[in-house]
């Protein structure tokens, strides 16, 4: 059975294998939508279909909505050739449940799938058309946090960036720069109001998007590129609301290619393009969700609450968010990964199994991070921290690994364990002094650095914008030598842009360097140094 309109239309074949399909018309929708576009969303990875392309078939399914959503990849061209036009636009997601039941549903809900490349003339223009249109409500993101930065790890403008701010609209070739573009499409066309919606894993992501869209807003008024209103249009006439995203969405796991070439759908292997991402006709992820998004909308505001979006001030979202990024699920995340790669696991749900880091991450979450969450009022930190330790990161059934979540690491050190560190130092009633584990998983993260794991074999890091520049001083430390560990990983740890705060300052340098030089005293030296810290469950 292939995975495409026709094979839809196919019903018995679908129902016997329990898959629930789109309940509207998808010919119709796709026609409404091309006539009056109301949402698109740049960045066609898997969360994308497995959360906003979901919500949109929810509110279609309800009939609260009779346009999709149009999505369009500036990163990675592939996507949309192999994984979204090659299936009519169709996927699937398996949802993983932690009792090992699978919940299968087709998302019918992609109108449009489009590349953000000037070389593609049919789906710039058409990209150009949307942004013209004064239906467009909302266009989303999911391009991840690195997706927004303008700079290299110097603090530099990126290459193609300086290069764009110094061209018209029309010649940007970085992704920034093209989504500026668009927007000045929107500005020429009636200063049409618009909202710019950030639904990456990341603190403040609305006014990460608004300070890049307006650095570039900025460099091309200065340099007479644009009319000197340009700015003005994109500070006040665009909105950048805050958001929470949370929804695990691992890489196609071979089991569910298993189970859908068992039942006879076609096309089910793994695609790696030539930038690394692995793409699949289906999505599979976890069952626990949550969006909560700031109500601060320039041109109507989509329904998504009908569909178990949380509309909220941004007060709240920015409570939701830290409660979660900085406290009860990525600093755990971020925790198991380091340590799972030095320790040679595969799967994040077996390092659950793995007592030394299970005590780890119930200190960092309940003991050092709860004490500094404050409660958002819409959803309680003690339970969402109980439901990612009962449920989240033990499910068997979901195949990510500590490989993929350890990648970016240094983008993301700064909110996942600086924001407490800055609590504790803001705080009068509390020494940061006293935090243990923050300070052995950082220390964890500088071993994994060095990449051999606790055997002594080597190991492939993950990607990194810093890698180079980190490897290129922790490479002068060597196993079992801790002689000039003062004298390399200072470089490393007084970097206010990895940890939002240096972290000799704070006082936690030196016993970061401890950490670090009992998990270098050989093989077997990361076991013993958890076994010595994490040798009971709070």
């Amino acid at each position: 059975m292939k995975l495409d309109q026709n094979g839809l239309k196919n019903f018995e074949f679908w129902e016997e294998h329990a898959f629930e399909l789109p309940k509207y018309d998808i010919g119709k929708m796709i026609k409404h939508t091309k006539e009056k576009p109301e949402w698109l969303h740049f960045g066609a990875g898997n969360i994308f279909r497995a959360f906003p392309a979901v919500i949109c078939q929810e509110l279609l399914n309800k009939g609260i909505l009779n346009t999709g959503i149009i999505v369009a990849e500036g990163y990675d061209y592939e996507i949309i050739e192999k994984s979204y036009k090659k299936f009519e636009n169709l996927s699937i997601l398996v949802t993983l449940k932690a009792d090992g039941t699978l919940e299968k549903k087709v998302i019918g809900s992609i109108a449009e799938s489009l590349c953000v490349d000037r070389n593609n003339l049919n789906d710039f223009n058409r990209l150009k058309e949307i942004f013209r249109a004064k239906t467009l409500k909302m266009v989303s993101f999911t391009i991840t946090e690195k997706g927004y930065s303008l700079k290299n790890g110097n603090g530099e403008f990126l290459k193609d960036v300086d290069n764009d701010f110094k061209n018209e609209p029309t010649k940007a070739t970085s992704y920034i720069g093209k989504l500026t573009a668009l927007c000045y499409e929107r500005f020429k066309n009636g200063r049409l109001p618009l909202t710019l919606a950030s639904m990456d894993n990341c603190s403040h992501n609305g006014t990460k998007l608004e300070n890049a869209i307006t650095t570039f807003a900025k460099y091309w008024t200065e340099n007479e590129m644009v009319e000197a209103e340009f700015l003005t249009y994109v500070t006040q006439n665009l909105s950048y609301p805050w958001s929470m995203i949370d929804k695990i969405t691992p890489r196609p796991a071979e089991s569910v290619i298993k189970m859908l070439s068992e039942i006879g759908i076609e096309d089910t292997e793994v695609i790696m393009t030539s930038k690394n991402t692995y793409i699949a006709p289906f999505v599979n992820a976890e069952q626990p969700q949550y969006l909560v998004i700031e109500d601060n909308f320039k041109n109507g505001r989509l329904p998504l609450d009908k569909a178990g979006v949380i509309y909220a001030d941004k007060e709240t979202v920015d409570k939701v968010e830290k409660m979660k990024v900085c406290t009860c699920l990525n600093p755990l995340h971020t925790a198991l990964a380091i340590y799972g790669c030095l320790l040679s696991y595969n799967k994040i749900s077996d390092e659950m199994k793995d007592n030394e880091l299970v005590t780890l991450i119930e200190n960092i979450g309940y003991v050092e991070g709860l004490p500094v969450v404050v409660d958002p009022g819409i959803m309680s930190p003690k339970d969402f921290i109980d439901e990612v330790m009962k449920v989240r990161l033990p499910n068997p059934f979901m195949p990510d690994t500590p490989q993929r979540i350890v990648c970016d690491t240094s983008q993301k050190l700064g909110v996942r364990f600086g924001e407490t560190i800055k609590a504790y130092i803001n705080n009068t009633d509390l020494d940061v002094k006293n935090l243990t584990f923050i300070p052995l998983a950082i220390a964890g993260w500088c071993r994994y650095l060095m990449a051999i794991d606790d055997a002594g074999n080597s190991f492939e890091l993950s990607p990194d914008p810093m890698l180079k520049s980190l490897t290129n001083i922790i490479k002068n430390i060597k196993m079992s030598e801790t002689k000039n560990v003062h004298e390399y990983l200072p470089l490393i740890l007084c970097n206010e842009s990895i940890f939002g705060v240096n972290l000799y300052e704070v006082g936690l340098g030196a016993r970061i360097e401890d950490y670090f030089k009992e998990l270098i005293n050989g093989e077997g030296a990361v076991r013993l140094t958890l076994k010595k810290y994490c040798n009971s469950k709070i």
